[in-house]
């Protein structure tokens, strides 16, 4: 059987449906969530946080930097750099209603010197050599049509010197039963790799490793606490988006949580773009 493999539009389109809801969730920051403990009851869009803190911080910005947000979701990790770094942010994604979404709240919180939002395919992006000083990509590598093409293009709009950060699933355990396979259907994944493998495409691309980290266990493994969580919202997000589409989006999601908890892992890594 030939794979078919979803193109920009299709991810587009999957975004452009799926934002919305998973923006009222977890305030704009569309990726997974971390929890400590059984016992860690954060909100979701508190846990998701977690997150953005960690892979942010991972890039070691600094005030005046040029970052590009590569998958920028409705903004808020954007936002989370400007405000809390002092860096000018530019984020892309192939979906309309991100970059409306991103574009009303960093007005709305006073960031649109430091940040703008634009549709873009970073498969090939509009952008000169050495035109940023880091790059952040938050769970949209794994989205990728050409995994090798798109570290290729972000390598080369990178400084000599320059950082990239990423966050992205990983396979930890076989598939027997069609478990991961429905995961991957639900988040639009034509590939999974392994922990190993994802800093292996980093260093094919030019890459030079510096830090690395598997959180699944608090991530994935936790989805008992994100769940939860997501359930005391959900009268509130039905109350706005309506509880059609809050069920239609569970519905579509449903394949996320078939996989063992110890099957599916979440990647951390900082790299560089050597400095010769």
């Amino acid at each position: 059987m030939t794979e078919v493999v979803p193109d920009a539009a299709e991810i587009g389109r999957h975004y452009d449906k799926s934002s919305p809801v998973g923006d009222e969730f977890r305030d704009g920051q569309l990726h997974m969530w971390y929890y400590y403990d059984r016992d860690d009851e954060a909100a979701p869009e508190v846990a998701t946080n977690r997150i953005t803190r960690k892979v942010v911080e991972a890039l070691g910005l600094r005030a005046g930097e040029k970052v590009l947000d590569a998958g920028c979701g409705p903004g808020t990790p954007a936002l989370y750099v400007a405000e809390n770094f002092g860096a000018d942010v530019t984020g892309i994604t192939v979906s309309n209603v991100e970059v409306e979404r991103a574009t009303r709240r960093a007005e709305a919180r006073g960031t649109a010197d430091l940040t703008r939002f634009q549709y873009g395919d970073f498969m090939a992006l509009d952008f000169p050599d050495r035109a940023f000083d880091a790059v952040l990509a938050i769970e949209s590598l794994q989205n990728a049509p050409d995994l090798a093409q798109v570290l290729r293009e972000l390598f080369r709009v990178l400084r000599p010197g320059g950082r990239i950060a990423f966050s992205d699933f990983s396979l930890e355990e076989p598939d027997e039963q069609g478990r991961v396979a429905a995961f991957m259907s639900a988040l639009r994944l034509h590939t999974l790799p392994t922990t190993s493998e994802w800093l292996g495409h980093l260093r094919a691309a030019g890459f030079e490793i510096e830090e690395y980290t598997q959180c699944g266990p608090r991530t994935y493994g936790r989805n008992g606490n994100y769940t939860m969580a997501a359930m005391a919202k959900w009268e509130e997000v039905a109350n706005k988006v309506g509880e059609t589409t809050v069920t239609e989006f569970s519905q579509v999601h449903n394949g996320f949580f078939k996989p063992r908890r110890n099957q599916i892992g979440y990647v951390i890594a900082a790299a560089r773009r050597p400095y010769r």
